[in-house]
């Protein structure tokens, strides 16, 4: 699941200030997204940047399919889990 991926990243940059500074380092390249998930696959997580865009657009589809029709709203956006991943490292200590 690419949220375990995403929070193991994290945890091991919360431990290696380094390693915090490459994945930040990756948002100012040319292809941003893409050198991200080059580097998180470098360091064995398998991401890859469509399963990134797709992770909120799959829990929203889950909660409409969840009650079978009746009733429930589709979630009008979702969340960017590159956005959030980068929020929450930016603001770790």
């Amino acid at each position: 699941m690419i949220e375990l991926e995403l929070d193991k990243i994290l945890s091991e940059a919360r431990k290696d200030p380094a390693l915090k500074e490459r994945l930040l380092k990756t948002r100012k390249s040319d292809e941003p997204v893409e050198d991200f998930c080059a580097l998180c696959r470098s360091l064995g997580c398998q991401i890859t940047a469509g399963e990134l865009f797709t992770v909120g657009m799959d829990s929203s589809d889950a909660k409409l399919r969840s009650v079978n029709g009746g009733g429930v709203n589709a979630i009008d956006g979702w969340d960017d889990a590159y956005e959030q991943f980068f929020s929450s490292l930016i603001w770790m200590k």
